[in-house]
């Protein structure tokens, strides 16, 4: 089957509809285990240093995947992704223009998913069976995030790696729905872990390898991840429209605050770490972020894909320190 790229989540019944394979560049640039070196490949053909290594990192892997369709989020994500769709077409691939708009009007996002839609060849009926399909998987997800957060059964890790890879089901559906199951019944005979403190995780998902096990090997685990989250489609929702203008993460600060708010208090959180990648626009929300939640907010930044360093985990440790003297 034809593989399609996309940059960040996308309406992904439509291509599931036309009967390609969705894939996910960030996941398909971290997972490889040479993120690294797909960002040093990205900066020898001209890319500047001081630009997000997720762009540089997607830039090198949809070159080495060999995939030569992507559909490039051009509002609602990074602001580079202009630029990278043009340098991708100097490369032989065709990138196709999504956007979620600003003002969430469910008239214009109906408008772009229709453009998608017509750019596939598919029509809505074949669309909400692919999102029948998908919802199926989407719901096995959302147990394992009840499963993290309500009966500690789930690392933070897990939480994160099954969410994640909902952002394209690992470019094989039937084969993660597969591992999905298997997970779901070695878990439900585990004891419940303990840990010392329940930790929110906003932001992006991390460049930094390894942060879940350090946070876990301090006592506090990871209850909530707030962007993964969000790829899972955690509202079940039956219109596809409706779906993504719940989806957070494309919209203004202030709506992934009234969400990330009431989960907060729902999964009985005693600290947030916000991770902000460098280079990222979104690195002035944590202002924001900062002001408005009740909670003691750690932020972390990332540039490359590493291992946690030294300056890091003292920051960590100093900062679980404080959170339990305080709690």
């Amino acid at each position: 089957m034809k593989r399609v790229g996309f940059t960040t989540t996308i309406p992904i019944e439509i291509i599931v509809a036309a009967g390609k394979l969705p894939v996910d560049l960030n996941n398909l640039f971290i997972t490889g285990g040479r993120g690294g070196q797909l960002i040093e490949m990205a900066e020898l053909e001209g890319f500047p240093r001081n630009i997000c290594g997720w762009i540089k990192g997607i830039y090198a892997a949809a070159l080495e995947s060999g995939i030569k369709e992507i559909v490039a989020v051009t509002e609602g994500d990074c602001s580079n992704t202009r630029a990278l769709m043009e340098v991708l077409s100097l490369r032989g691939i065709t990138a196709i223009p999504f956007a979620f708009p600003g003002d969430r009007s469910p008239e214009s996002l109906r408008l772009e998913i229709e453009k998608l839609m017509e750019h596939f060849g598919v029509g809505w009926e074949a669309v909400n069976r692919s999102r029948q399909r998908l919802e199926r998987i989407r719901l096995k997800v959302r147990e394992i995030d009840r499963l993290t957060w309500q009966e500690n059964l789930v690392t933070g890790e897990e939480n994160h790696y099954y969410q994640v890879a909902t952002s394209d089901m690992n470019g094989n559906i039937d084969g993660f729905e597969a591992e999905l199951d298997e997970f779901l019944d070695k878990i439900r005979i585990r004891k419940p872990l303990r840990d010392r403190l329940r930790l929110a995780y906003i932001g992006v998902p991390p460049i930094i390898e390894g942060l879940y096990p350090f946070l876990e090997s301090k006592g506090a685990r990871v209850v909530f991840n707030e962007t993964q989250r969000q790829f899972s489609m955690p509202y079940g929702i039956s219109d596809l429209v409706e779906q993504y203008r719940s989806y957070t993460y494309p919209y203004d600060i202030f709506t992934r605050l009234a969400d990330i708010a009431i989960e907060l208090e729902k999964r009985r959180v005693d600290a947030v770490v916000h991770y902000v990648q460098s280079f990222c626009f979104r690195q002035i929300e944590d202002m924001v972020i900062r002001q408005t939640l009740r909670l003691p907010v750690l932020t972390l930044e990332g540039d490359k894909p590493a291992s946690v360093d030294a300056r890091t985990g003292i920051r960590i440790e100093s900062f679980l320190e404080m959170v339990e003297e305080n709690s």
